[in-house]
């Protein structure tokens, strides 16, 4: 909402403008009155909305007409005060002052008009015959008001009605001519429905009405005002409640009602508190909440916003069948502006056989945008409604921002739970297959993938010493001297190379001598494409030479041409490696702590299909 609110009186010389303010101010009615009065500041703490409002008052006789313009274009709201018992005022009031105003303000965002028809204490008729036609005929035109300077009558209410004009206009919300809620208002209140809809089932039960009417006003309904208002739209409107909760329709129909009965206030009350701004567009404030990021920290969701998540994949999860087809997919987005997830999503995380984004693949893709574009995450969960479901300030809450790597290499542990692995090696040496092969993808589901929905990307879960943790795998492009800095930084670095391509091992063996060498990030080289006769490489020294020689793990043996899905040992290796960086290599070759992870993660797959298995027949 805004700061502030600047209410500028306008109107022809002698129709009570200087009057009106000053009684407003005293309470009673000056004897003498200036030619103009002061600008005024009301206090927030006076005021209905709490909100400090300036009344700037116009003089022809003391302002110039270039003064007067800058007037107009600084005001919020401008009230054209006529003289109930003065037909030339009210002319004036669409012969000149109509048409000034718009020639001086911008055709899409036209400030709000007040008519204030004043001195309704020298006649015993209304003025509201002459006026309406105006007001019909002017859409910036948002009420008119009869009132007496003299005898203070709706002196309150005209600041009033002007403050609400500009804190709660009727513009964006309504059009009068079609008598309808404007699409974007539409659009907006269609999102806050689908958001307030827990369980997804296209209806308001009573449960989520009292949810949604404590989250906006901060006091629940009781039974009888529910019964109250669901009685109002079954009597306007045939299918606006269904089984004894509001439907999308009976929802926009009661802010219908509230705008045509003047009610403004109360939809945007709703649409302010689910992060709408005057032109009913999300807030940058709502969207991108601050969130303070030390240098060599990471970014990863924390407990309550994967609950959260869970929800919200269950909520659109129709058939229970633990994935997301294409149409439950494009139904849990039909909250955000635009399509987020693109086809290289499901190259990227784990999808069942039909190519559906499972449970697991949801959360994982969840967990990458958070670690690679936190403030992309923050958007995303902004559209979801997470500050609103979770009760939180924001949706910074749903965020753990790591300690510093630094600080884990000192005390030889971590409490991170995302670890992200740079896959470097020559072309064509097998780097996409060991991405996809992680995600349970042999190369006959591979060759399937097409070349404009390749992923650089491959997230999923594994198991170290029984804990879950999230590894991200990101194949980088073999452009030998232009590796930055973001290609470097990550917590483990494989180095792929074909063992069938004698000229593929040396691309690993200079990245390694010229970025990794004296780097404390641990290094795996990987033979890939092992189900191939292994030839001779043309480098100096032989790769396994190569490793003994820098006190490097000898060189792991990788192949994704398999019957089933290929082989996860060594993506256990390497969140373990990048868990435990200070591990000397000595330890590392060590069967025995091998062994120790891989039966805890071995223990945990068995554990974890189980558990799947359970909350399947739960669902």
């Amino acid at each position: 909402m805004r700061k502030d609110v600047r209410i500028l009186l306008v109107g022809e010389p002698k129709v009570g403008k200087t009057s009106l303010i000053m009684s407003l101010v005293s309470e009673e009615f000056p004897d003498e009155v200036p030619l103009r009065a002061e600008e005024i500041t009301i206090p927030a703490d006076v005021t209905p909305e709490r909100v400090p409002t300036h009344i700037v008052d116009y003089s022809e006789a003391e302002q110039s007409d270039e003064q007067l313009y800058q007037e107009i274009s600084k005001a919020n709201v401008i009230c054209i005060v006529y003289s109930v018992n003065n037909k030339k005022s009210i002319e004036k009031v669409t012969s000149h002052w109509i048409p000034l105003i718009n020639e001086r303000t911008d055709k899409d965002s036209r400030v709000p008009l007040i008519l204030v028809g004043n001195k309704s204490d020298l006649v015993e008729h209304s003025s509201m015959e002459t006026i309406l036609p105006i007001m019909n005929q002017y859409s910036e035109i948002e009420t008119c008001v009869e009132c007496s300077a003299k005898n203070l009558k709706n002196i309150s209410e005209l600041f009033y009605y002007a403050q609400k004009a500009v804190l709660h206009p009727t513009g964006p919300l309504y059009s009068p001519e079609e008598k309808e809620m404007k699409s974007s208002c539409v659009k907006a209140l269609t999102r806050i429905f689908k958001i307030s809809d827990l369980d997804n089932d296209g209806i308001l039960n009573d449960s989520e009405l009292n949810f949604f009417q404590r989250t906006c006003f901060n006091i629940p309904l009781a039974l009888q005002a529910l019964e109250d208002v669901k009685n109002v739209v079954r009597k306007n409107l045939l299918d606006g409640v269904k089984d004894n909760g509001l439907t999308l329709k009976g929802f926009l129909f009661l802010h219908t009602l509230f705008i045509q009965r003047g009610r403004h206030e109360t939809t945007w009350t709703v649409l302010r508190r689910f992060g709408y701004d005057d032109d009913l567009e999300l807030t940058q404030e709502y969207l991108f909440p601050l969130l303070k990021i030390p240098p060599d920290c990471t970014t990863e969701l924390n407990h309550n916003a994967y609950l959260f998540l869970q929800s919200v994949f269950d909520k659109h999860d129709k058939d229970r069948d633990c994935a997301l087809s294409p149409d439950e997919l494009k139904d849990l987005f039909k909250v955000f502006p635009y399509m987020p997830w693109g086809p290289d999503v499901n190259n990227t995380v784990c999808t069942n056989e039909q190519g559906w984004i499972t449970y697991q693949g949801y959360l994982s893709q969840w967990t990458l945008t958070t670690y690679l574009d936190v403030q992309r995450c923050l958007e995303y969960l902004g559209y979801l409604g997470y500050s609103i479901i979770q009760e939180q300030e924001s949706q910074a809450a749903a965020i753990t921002v790591t300690r510093s790597k630094r600080i884990d290499l000192q005390k030889k542990q971590t409490q991170r739970s995302v670890f992200r692995c740079n896959v470097l090696g020559a072309r064509d040496s097998g780097k996409s297959g060991f991405l996809q092969a992680f995600l349970g993808r042999n190369l006959a589901r591979q060759n399937r993938i097409r070349d404009e929905h390749k992923s650089y990307y491959a997230i999923s879960t594994t198991y170290v010493y029984g804990q879950e943790k999230y590894l991200l795998l990101h194949e980088v492009l073999p452009d030998f001297e232009f590796l930055s800095e973001a290609d470097l930084a990550c917590d483990v670095v494989c180095l792929v190379y074909d063992i069938s391509n004698p000229h593929s091992f040396e691309y690993c063996a200079k990245v390694y001598k010229k970025h990794f060498i004296d780097s404390k990030t641990p290094c795996v080289i990987i033979g890939a494409k092992s189900d191939l006769h292994e030839t001779r490489q043309y480098y100096s020294t032989s790769p396994l030479d190569f490793c003994r020689k820098h006190k490097l793990h000898p060189p792991q043996l990788f192949t994704c041409n398999t019957a089933d899905a290929p082989s996860k040992d060594i993506y256990t290796k390497l969140t373990t490696m990048a868990m435990y960086p200070h591990m000397t290599q000595a330890d590392l070759k060590n069967s025995t702590f091998w062994l120790r992870a891989s039966v805890g993660a071995t223990v945990f797959a068995v554990l974890g299909f189980a558990m799947y298995k359970a909350l399947l027949k739960q669902r």
